[in-house]
């Protein structure tokens, strides 16, 4: 009930701001003003994939636009959890309960660039995907820039799927596979095919990760094996006031609640599930270790995943977790590329490691993992959260990164490079957008090389990208 009075209330708000542009409330853009763009996204809760993608997108608009020419603001739903992020960007906080921020903020800006990568599907929370189709609808209805910037489409409600019908049709979406983009064009959405934004991000060098990972008592020879589990199985979050009432006065779904009226899926179902999963990466874990010497890690990448990584390192006998509720998004991929072998459940655990070289087999909930598993040709690699056998599956999967090194890592590099290249793309259709949006705007004119559309690159991808400047003149 309270998904369907998120919807009707912001649809409502976004058939309100197209009567009141017709009436001529809002402000448009001028020549000479810096261009204010708002990003909308799920930060502010350390979800250290949610974060680096920001912190790309960001960096690359401002490469691609000019620093001097845009006044950029991020959403937060917690200023101290992305202190130090985001660079020179504004940060707004994001309520709770959020169609009037969105009705205020929106029309204080000259566009919104959606930047949450599960943008449109109904897993995780129909309210995200509400704020990120409000957020675009309402700058779409005040004939503002209105971008969706690498995102990705799986199953939505009915409701949820009619509403992005509806008020992202004027959009721009770029998003970041083939799968998303077949979904939205059945949905009349426009689309451009581009990737995830986090191929870019660098973090803080290896000395950091070496030192972090020898004060969890690693003797600095044994192979690092990270492992990176989350709770497939209570999501989606949803809005309820009924519980939100019995949680405030009796302290009941105490487990379940996850912040305000928004609770996780619960039961003994999902409990079960959870303890199978999480049971499975630790018996595959502890299967492998039996077999040759590794150093264990628990990696949480969201601090939602802290529980995950404490239960199965409680049946691993005790293993070191390194968590993003105590450590930035740097400091964590500077870990996790100091891996040897990378297990994962997150997306962006693989995606921050590939650049490094470090092989990787992914635990899926949903189609993220498993379409850049296809990318990369390593299907083999892939696993289900709730699959038969998972142990057994894990053991192999392991046992094949240790026997498929060399050929693992070789297939690594010409992905990342061509990612590069489809995030300079995404670029230039960004600026093109731009352009069309506000003819007058200061875009760069003549020839511009294409890597001058991406961030500023660390050595490593540039050396990447020399090695494999064959793949993508090919």
């Amino acid at each position: 009930m309270m998904d369907l009075v998120l919807e009707a209330w912001v649809s409502g708000l976004i058939e309100l701001n197209k009567l009141q542009w017709m009436l001529g409330a809002g402000k448009p853009w001028k020549p000479g003003e810096p261009l204010k763009l708002l990003f909308a996204g799920y930060n502010g809760t350390r979800n250290t994939g949610s974060d680096v993608r920001v912190e790309e997108i960001l960096r690359q608009v401002r490469r691609v636009l000019g620093p001097e020419n845009v006044a950029l603001s991020v959403m937060t739903q917690d200023f101290g959890l992305t202190r130090g992020y985001f660079g020179d960007a504004q940060q707004v906080h994001l309520p709770d309960v959020f169609p009037p921020f969105l009705h205020r903020v929106v029309r204080e800006h000259h566009g919104v660039i959606a930047c949450e990568g599960s943008m449109f599907k109904s897993k995780f929370a129909n309210a995200l995907a509400v704020m990120m189709i409000g957020s675009l609808g309402i700058a779409s209805a005040q004939n503002k820039l209105s971008i969706g910037y690498g995102a990705e489409a799986g199953a939505m409600d009915r409701l949820l799927e009619k509403m992005c019908q509806r008020y992202c049709r004027d959009s721009a979406v770029i998003t970041r596979n083939l799968e998303s983009a077949a979904l939205l064009g059945k949905l009349g959405v426009a689309t451009e095919l581009g990737t995830d934004t986090a191929w870019t991000f660098e973090p803080l060098p290896a000395e950091y990760g070496r030192k972090a990972l020898t004060e969890a008592g690693w003797d600095q020879k044994t192979p690092v094996l990270a492992v990176c589990p989350i709770n497939p199985f209570w999501w989606p979050v949803k809005p309820s006031l009924a519980k939100w009432a019995a949680h405030s006065i009796a302290g009941a779904y105490q487990k379940s609640h996850y912040r305000t009226l928004y609770f996780h899926r619960s039961g003994r179902d999902v409990e079960r599930a959870y303890e199978q999963y999480v049971a499975a990466l630790a018996s595959g874990v502890a299967q492998y270790r039996k077999q040759r010497p590794v150093f264990v890690t628990l990696v949480a990448m969201e601090m939602l995943d802290r529980d995950a990584c404490e239960r199965v390192a409680e049946k691993l006998g005790g293993a070191p977790i390194f968590a993003s509720d105590q450590l930035n998004m740097y400091e964590l991929a500077s870990i996790l590329r100091q891996s040897d072998r990378l297990l994962s459940s997150r997306f962006h655990a693989i995606v921050v490691t590939m650049p490094a070289g470090v092989p990787s087999a992914g635990v899926t909930m949903d189609e993220r993992i498993r379409n850049l598993m296809r990318e990369r040709g390593h299907e083999h690699l892939l696993m289900t959260v709730d699959e038969p056998h998972l142990a057994e599956n894990i053991v192999a999967a392991l046992e094949t990164l240790d026997a498929q090194q060399d050929d693992i890592r070789e297939a690594l590099g010409p992905t990342v490079a061509r990612n590069l290249r489809t995030m300079a793309r995404m670029g230039i259709y960004f600026e093109e957008h731009v352009a069309r949006q506000y003819p007058e705007f200061p875009v760069r004119k003549g020839v511009v090389g294409w890597k001058e559309y991406l961030p500023s690159l660390s050595p490593n991808l540039e050396r990447l990208l020399e090695r494999y400047s064959g793949v993508l003149a090919a």
